[in-house]
């Protein structure tokens, strides 16, 4: 499997962290190395000292597709999740400032979360889906998919361009407002409308 992540797809986002808005999407991606694993922590890395959590919402593909025109693109995803891409933000600067590629902030062992998913049939309209992420049992960050710059079915569409999409990948669809430093002992949750999918101790 592969994760395809999708940078600066949230207007608000974009403008905390003063950045541009793209013309399409930004694309990177992460091993499956990054994967956290089922009941294990997250541990801050020891090259990092300004690690944020971006809380995003998973689509899980179900079939191979190449050049997916957007039409289509719903057939080759059935379950929708959350997830977080921890990000080394004083390392990603660094890289940024010097032209080079962010995979060492961004893809690091450890630096995806990926919670449960839901049947996509749980819900009317995949591009009105309300998410959160809650620090320490308060709210820190929310959003919904009706915001996003690039729908799902955009983003298939874009993507398949470029890489082919297997079963079982998984497209990271980009964060909203609020990302925010971890620190040990952080409790991370992470809910799809009001169902809890992912709960993540930070070390």
């Amino acid at each position: 499997m592969k994760i395809i992540c999708v940078g600066r797809n949230y207007a608000e986002h974009i403008e905390e962290l003063n950045n541009a808005t793209p013309r399409e999407p930004v694309l990177f991606l992460k091993p499956d190395t990054a994967i956290v694993l089922k009941k294990q922590a997250f541990f801050i890395p020891e090259f990092s000292n300004n690690v944020h959590h971006e809380v995003e919402i998973l689509v899980k593909i179900n079939r191979v597709g190449k050049h997916i025109d957007k039409k289509f693109a719903y057939k080759y995803y059935d379950e929708i999740g959350l997830g977080i891409d921890f990000t080394a933000r004083d390392l990603q600067s660094e890289l940024k400032e010097k032209g080079l590629p962010w995979e060492k902030s961004k893809g690091f062992d450890g630096s995806a979360v990926i919670g449960k998913f839901l049947p996509k049939s749980t819900f009317s309209n995949v591009n009105d889906i309300n998410f959160r992420l809650e620090k320490n049992d308060k709210l820190q960050q929310s959003g919904n998919t009706s915001l996003m710059l690039w729908k799902i079915d955009a983003l298939i569409e874009y993507i398949s361009k470029y890489f082919t999409l297997k079963i079982g990948d998984v497209i990271f669809t980009g964060t909203p407002s609020g990302v925010a430093k971890v620190i040990s002992n952080d409790t991370l949750t992470g809910f799809i409308e009001n169902t809890e999918v992912f709960s993540i101790k930070v070390k």
